[in-house]
């Protein structure tokens, strides 16, 4: 049998947070058509019985807004066990393919060479669409600064650029507020605004976007990053980017540069309806309420 060596490094290389949520529970299978030994093999499951979800993949989803889900989710679903890992997208892809996890969490589309490996196993992957991860660019109400481009924002974040006066502001030191290290949004923004480049030696770390507002609001000098809803709260205003503000509506319109689309991939053809059940409740009113709530923007 040909093997097929799966390229799953990912941009976010750390340790993952494994999250599982303890209940008895069959393995549901993955995407391969091996047979499963008799260890692990699904059987028919009576009602009443537990059926476990395995999701893999993106630290953006994986860290905050996938155990939400699954709380929300289990209120309705008491008897659904899942076991959650954070590894970056690339480990998830790999996991679908391997037949290692039911759902591959991605916080960025399938690369070609992804689609390769895929292919060559028989396989074809489903697209479902989650939300949209993205942040705005928040400082102090009274600050004069209303618009930043995507390098002076990397520059500031980066520790390029130290003082408020070199992006249009006053003669001040720029006072950086970012989420902790465990947060996917630490890596996420990196990513997304500094070309992954490491932030500067001088932030301050916290461990939500309320309190990075709220020292934003008490910090004319400062400067973070919030979820939208967040980015609206008195005493902070949002910069637009590139002359773009951020909204749902130049998130949805592709126009806002920092905006990533999230989304959950499986197996088609081959899904297990624990699994399904599980994305259809995400993609749901209820599920895109959790989205939103998590400071991402619902699907269009």
């Amino acid at each position: 049998m040909k093997t097929i060596f799966l390229n799953h490094t990912s941009k976010h290389l750390r340790a993952g947070l494994v999250a599982v949520i303890t209940s008895s529970g069959l393995l549901i299978s993955g995407c391969s058509d091996k047979t499963q030994s008799p260890a692990t093999a699904p059987t028919a499951s009576s009602k009443g019985e537990s059926q476990k979800i395995v999701i893999k993949g993106s630290n953006t989803i994986g860290e905050e807004l996938g155990p939400q889900l699954i709380a929300q989710y289990k209120k309705d679903h008491p008897g659904a066990v899942f076991e959650l890992e954070s590894k970056g997208t690339g480990s998830g892809l790999w996991a679908l393919v391997a037949n290692q996890c039911d759902v591959a969490a991605a916080s960025r589309v399938v690369t070609d060479e992804e689609l390769k490996q895929a292919k060559e196993r028989g396989m074809k992957l489903n697209e479902h669409t989650i939300g949209t991860y993205s942040v705005a660019l928040v400082v102090h109400g009274d600050n004069p600064v209303k618009d930043l481009s995507k390098a002076q924002v990397r520059d500031i974040f980066t520790g390029v650029i130290q003082n408020w006066k070199e992006a249009g502001g006053p003669d001040t030191p720029i006072h950086l507020y970012i989420r902790d290290a465990a947060s996917g949004t630490y890596l996420g923004f990196k990513e997304l605004a500094m070309e992954n480049k490491p932030y500067g030696a001088s932030t301050n770390a916290l461990p939500s976007y309320t309190a990075i507002v709220e020292a934003v609001a008490k910090d004319p000098a400062g400067i973070g990053y919030a979820s939208f809803d967040q980015a609206n709260k008195p005493g902070v205003k949002a910069v637009s980017i590139g002359g773009v503000a951020p909204s749902i509506t130049s998130v949805n319109e592709g126009k806002y540069p920092y905006a990533r689309m999230l989304r959950f991939y499986t197996c088609q053809g081959k899904e297990q309806s624990p699994a399904m059940d599980f994305i259809k409740f995400v993609q749901s009113s209820n599920g895109q309420q959790i989205v939103a709530q998590m400071g991402n923007v619902p699907r269009p």
